[in-house]
């Protein structure tokens, strides 16, 4: 099995797999495995709010899937749209105060999500971040997102890069 999204969830971590419609819990002090979970479609990314995780399956009819983390059954959805387009491949995800920020699969930018609506509220665009000469690999691309809410600090890394970087959001 290929894992992709993780998540952490009152003391526990919850890991998606990409295809094989399968997640696990973790405890998140010793890593034990705790049980194991069934969904459907694809895994591609999982965050949490305050109440319910948030998957993405990587296609624009799946938007944002909300699931009780007490029962894993999916509870809501919402298309992410961009002026009215439905946006696809959201890939790692990330909850930042309120929003759903989510990386567009092999692109340099982040969705800024209202999860309540699935509307696209902006664009951070990291076009340029990783030079041109640390690239290694056409799948060296954008794919990770962090937030520290206790520092608010706002990290970023990608598929086979070899740096994180902390980042700061100025407005246009």
């Amino acid at each position: 099995m290929f894992a992709e999204g993780l998540t952490d969830w009152h003391g526990s971590l919850m890991q998606l797999t990409w295809q094989h419609g399968q997640g696990f819990f973790y405890d998140a002090k010793t890593l034990a495995f705790q049980k194991s979970f069934r969904y459907s479609g694809e895994g591609w990314g999982l965050t949490h709010d305050d109440t319910r995780l948030i998957l993405s399956d990587g296609t624009a009819a799946g938007g944002l899937r909300f699931f009780d983390p007490s029962t894993q059954l999916e509870t809501g959805r919402v298309v992410v749209k961009d002026q009215g387009s439905a946006v696809a491949e959201l890939n790692e995800l990330e909850f930042v105060n309120g929003e759903v920020f989510a990386n567009v699969w092999k692109s340099d930018r982040i969705a800024r999500i209202n999860p309540a609506t699935g509307a696209v509220t902006g664009w951070i665009d990291l076009r340029g971040l990783l030079k041109f000469n640390d690239v290694s690999s056409p799948e060296a691309v954008l794919n990770g997102i962090a937030y520290d809410a206790a520092t608010k600090r706002l990290f970023v890394t990608g598929k086979l890069w070899p740096k994180l970087f902390e980042i700061t959001l100025v407005p246009k």
